[in-house]
């Protein structure tokens, strides 16, 4: 039988919010400034609809055809059933570091470790990743935004210099705003995303009033790839997948929130469900309004042919302004989520340089050398890959299968807890899945290792379509290898050398007073 389990003491004078961290065993040292909006926009920045959908929308497409539509509805569902889950705990456990906080309290510091680590190196994949994103958006508002050659394409050499060359200058920006406080970004954040939403909005009105077929386009699969339907399918929905992820951002914020405990679970589910619905009315609306299905050019550029082709005026080059405030917001998510988490393992002495990656600038109250850690390791991603085609799918594959791992050793813990009992909550209020606990999870953990399997698959036309190398090919299983052995060796000489660190009992729920 569960039994409830009573808060530790903490000193009255740190407020509700920090006496309920000073339970866990920390020191409150983080600024806590942000509201609902604001946990709410950390987490919709970095799922980003406009910045991935308009990266990966010709991807999609390529492969499934228009019916690869009904990918975004198969992979929001599963992703819900994780982000459930994942409300229950940032219900439970409102620390800074989410997945490796959760992950070490359902499943100890060895598993937790490891949840940590392969968080930390996909958000540094996915900052790099999404800076590239600028190349898809600004060549189009004005052609001297293409510094290097003439082809602006992804895929092309010139494109793939001229990306890594935006990108790079993307993430000194978002590195400085780190680096300022969580304040300035919060507010830069709220205000990109506003203007993200304002542009999601005006584009699903573009496309709903120019349309040139009706809503059953999304069943015609003509246009697919030659073989299997299924096949083309599993692989178009590497496009769903690749965008549904990073919901967790509030919890990464939890120790800057203001009442996280509540507002935390909520905001997860919130950027999680707006996102999927936005996302879904745009993919719809591209596809009613897109002037041919057949002539390649919705493969090639996307969203932004489909709006160029519709408003090729000043009016049009404002949305496309507006899918790069969404790029640079969402970059400069990514690299904050990612700094928290830094932060978290490094207080713990759980990452090498614990002791200068755990410091907190006294005025700006920021982490400061984890930003400067995660911009400057994605520049250095972006200078490795300078120059090859396939940089984009690579990028955004070897990350994608680091964070669909970093969430399985939180669901599986869990549902390992579960099934062993679960505590209750001091205050029932908070958010819970009950009863329905076991049968969310264990669907949650079965979506996750089928996911892991589909993005981790050595497929030419993803990692090589231009032509490769094995290893480039074998990018997914062999990224998953060099980073677990990398890990076990930093965790071998650094953490187990390391002091352990003081850690609370793994199932205390401490409960602040109900405001």
């Amino acid at each position: 039988m569960a039994t409830t389990l009573q808060s530790p003491a903490a000193p009255p004078e740190l407020g509700r919010d920090g006496a309920d961290l000073a339970a866990f065993g920390y020191e409150p040292v983080l600024h806590r400034k942000l509201g609902r909006y604001a946990s709410f926009a950390a987490g919709f920045s970095f799922v980003s609809i406009l910045t991935t959908i308009f990266q990966f929308f010709g991807f999609g497409y390529s492969f499934g055809g228009a019916a690869f539509f009904w990918t975004w509805p198969l992979v929001f569902a599963g992703q819900f059933l994780v982000a459930l889950n994942f409300a229950e705990l940032a219900a439970r456990y409102p620390i800074s570091g989410c997945i490796y906080q959760w992950s070490r309290r359902l499943a100890g510091p060895l598993v937790g470790w490891f949840a940590g680590w392969m968080m930390v190196i996909a958000q540094i994949v996915t900052a790099a990743a999404a800076a590239i994103a600028l190349q898809v958006v600004l060549p189009s508002i004005w052609g001297g935004f293409q510094f290097i050659g003439t082809d602006t394409a992804l895929t092309s050499r010139d494109g793939a210099m001229n990306a890594v060359l935006l990108g790079s200058v993307l993430l000194v920006v978002t590195t400085a705003i780190n680096v300022i406080g969580i304040d300035l970004m919060s507010k830069i954040n709220s205000i990109g995303v506003t203007v993200e939403i304002v542009g999601v909005l005006a584009i699903i009105a573009l496309f709903f009033v120019n349309t040139e077929r009706g809503p059953d386009v999304v069943f015609q699969t003509d246009q697919a790839t030659p073989g299997p339907y299924w096949a083309a399918f599993l692989v178009s929905g590497l496009m769903a997948a690749y965008v549904m992820v990073g919901f967790d951002s509030a919890g990464e914020l939890s120790e800057e929130t203001k009442n996280p405990r509540r507002v935390a679970p909520r905001t997860i589910l919130l950027a999680l469900s707006v996102s999927a619905l936005g996302g879904g009315l745009m993919l719809l609306g591209a596809l009613m309004a897109a002037p041919s299905l057949s002539d390649g050019e919705l493969s090639s550029g996307g969203l932004a042919y489909v709006i160029t082709s519709k408003l090729n005026s000043p009016a049009g080059s404002v949305l496309l302004g507006c899918v790069a405030v969404a790029v640079i917001v969402c970059t400069l998510a990514i690299q904050t989520a990612g700094s928290r988490l830094m932060f978290s393992m490094a207080r713990d002495g759980k990452l090498p340089f614990a002791k200068a990656l755990s410091t907190v600038h006294p005025r700006f109250g920021t982490p400061v050398w984890p930003a400067v850690v995660i911009g400057a390791l994605g520049i250095g991603l972006l200078v490795l890959n300078l120059g090859n085609p396939a940089i984009f799918a690579t990028l955004a594959s070897v990350c994608i299968v680091s964070l669909y791992l970093a969430y399985l050793l939180v669901t599986i813990p869990l549902l390992i807890r579960r099934i062993k009992g679960m505590p209750t909550l001091d205050d029932p209020t908070l958010f819970h899945l009950g009863r329905w606990g076991i049968p969310l999870n264990a669907l949650a953990v079965a979506w996750g290792i089928a996911m892991v399997i589909n993005l981790a698959w050595p497929r030419p036309e993803v990692y090589t379509p231009a032509g490769g190398s094995w290893w480039q090919l074998w990018a997914g299983p062999l990224s998953v290898a060099v980073i677990l052995t990398v890990g076990a060796i930093v965790y071998r000489t650094v953490v187990t050398t390391q002091q352990p660190t003081p850690t609370p009992t793994p199932t205390p729920t401490p409960t602040p007073t109900t405001p």
